[in-house]
């Protein structure tokens, strides 16, 4: 398939670039659509089925509203466990062949103060703010650049996303049902 238009179920910068980054090696020539959809989701997601059905939302709405060949989809979580609260992230991306590509985890222990926070009803990208007095970091460093201290960030993390949901669409024979 002919992969000329990709849209991004979101506006979000680091998604987009994120997106950008990874896919345009693979499609050279495709021209990439920011789209604003809907998750059909909280707006923070609890636990992976959650973000994983946000992201794949997002993918398949983005391909649908702008006739796009591809859908990407990137959703952002949060998961208790018997450690804390984690972060967690999900790629989606859909053709119109009718391929999914999944690809996720993405996980860091909160600090307890933020797992509080979110826990209230607040958004991870807002908790993040609280703390460190800036503005909007989930569209900059997000929490793992935060909590990593620059070692790495949100685009890096949705980056490594992207290319596991990559692996139908470059591996399809193994696909095959």
């Amino acid at each position: 398939m002919h992969i000329s238009r990709i849209a991004i179920g979101s506006t979000n910068p680091v998604k987009c670039n994120a997106s950008q980054q990874v896919l345009s090696a693979l499609y050279p020539h495709a021209e990439f659509v920011p789209t604003s959809v809907e998750s059909n989701v909280r707006a923070m997601p609890i636990g992976d089925e959650e973000t994983r059905r946000g992201a794949f939302n997002r993918a398949n709405a983005a391909m649908q509203v702008t006739n796009a060949e591809m859908g990407i989809g990137l959703e952002g979580g949060v998961q208790e466990t018997e450690f804390g609260m984690l972060t967690c992230a999900w790629c989606a991306i859909v053709d119109r062949e009718g391929r999914i590509g999944i690809g996720g985890s993405s996980c860091i222990r909160l600090p307890n103060s933020i797992a509080e926070l979110v826990r209230s009803g607040i958004e991870l990208g807002a908790a993040m703010d609280q703390l460190t007095g800036q503005h909007n970091t989930k569209q900059g460093e997000g929490a793992i650049g935060l909590l990593t201290d620059g070692l790495s960030s949100r685009q890096e993390a949705y980056e490594a996303l992207i290319k596991m949901a990559l692996a139908p669409f470059l591996r399809p024979v193994w696909y095959i049902s």
